[in-house]
């Protein structure tokens, strides 16, 4: 499922004192099979745009489509939409309700698989849980506040994933957690990505989470996108992202540093390849012949 924005608009309080523009004519498109990422600082419109997606928020201005499913058709078939485009919230364990892991999960499929039979919900539910690296018959009957931090992260994806949606949207996907946690997360949405759902889009403000993950992303500033392209060509323009008042990876903000001092190194910013190339020229100075 692609996804093409064109012209997007939206405003929240519209016609009221309070009126708020968070879209000022988004034109953006994500390909099938990309891990696409979002950057912005708070009140970008990156938030708004996602919830778009799925048509949490409906269309009111610009033209949008997602896969075959055009969101300005009042016939559009939403629900069938939220179905292939699955939204997990940030800090998602905290959203989670029902008694038991297996009905928790298994929540998304009665709202979307109303013909599909009690036996066949089971073993949809044991695939999502065993995708995100839990055990079903350890957990099924837990209470998920039972359950670790972690864990409950990992039950409110399933919770999004067990519909199988082609395409799959995380916001701050790796809030909160230390080093650890944040590889791990990653590491999953990787394995997601390669398995369950063609497409995945990460909204995130760390920079170095998008360096290392993404093949291309989008830089949301006051409602519009004003940079789309792969990272390591956004993290070339470090001072333009500066001036929106965002972040750079430690990877960019070494490289500066080194230009700095006269040492240029072309990176892609990740930090294996940055490493890389800096050993690299290392050796090579140290083989040079000296004077």
């Amino acid at each position: 499922m692609r996804i093409i924005a064109q012209g997007l608009t939206y405003t929240y309080n519209p016609k009221s004192p309070f009126a708020s523009q968070a879209l000022k004519g988004v034109d953006l498109t994500v390909d099938e099979g990309e891990f696409f990422g979002i950057i912005g600082h708070t009140g970008s419109g990156k938030t708004t745009f996602v919830q778009h997606l799925n048509a949490l928020i409906r269309l009111t201005g610009g033209f949008l489509k997602v896969g075959e499913y055009d969101l300005s058709d009042k016939k559009c078939k939403f629900l069938e939409l939220r179905s292939k485009v699955g939204m997990v919230f940030q800090y998602p364990e905290y959203q989670l309700f029902a008694e038991t892991v297996e009905k928790d999960v298994m929540f998304g499929l009665k709202n979307f698989c109303k013909d599909m039979q009690e036996e066949d919900m089971k073993a949809a539910v044991k695939a999502a849980l065993e995708m995100v690296d839990l055990d079903y018959a350890e957990i099924k009957d837990k209470s998920p506040f039972e359950l670790s931090g972690g864990q409950r992260r990992r039950v409110a994806i399933a919770g999004v994933i067990v519909t199988k949606p082609e395409i799959l949207i995380l916001d701050e996907p790796a809030a909160g957690l230390d080093p650890l946690g944040k590889t791990e997360i990653m590491r999953l949405l990787h394995s997601i990505h390669g398995k369950w759902c063609k497409t995945v889009i990460i909204v995130s403000h760390d920079m170095d989470e998008i360096a290392e993950n993404c093949t291309r992303a989008a830089v949301f500033s006051e409602g519009k996108v004003v940079m789309e392209d792969t990272p390591a060509e956004i993290f070339k323009r470090a001072d333009e992202l500066l001036a929106l008042g965002l972040d750079i990876p430690v990877t960019a903000k070494a490289a500066r540093l080194l230009k700095e001092r006269g040492i240029e190194i072309e990176t892609d910013f990740t930090c294996d390849d940055f490493i890389k190339k800096v050993l690299a020229l290392y050796a090579a100075q140290q083989d040079a012949p000296r004077a």
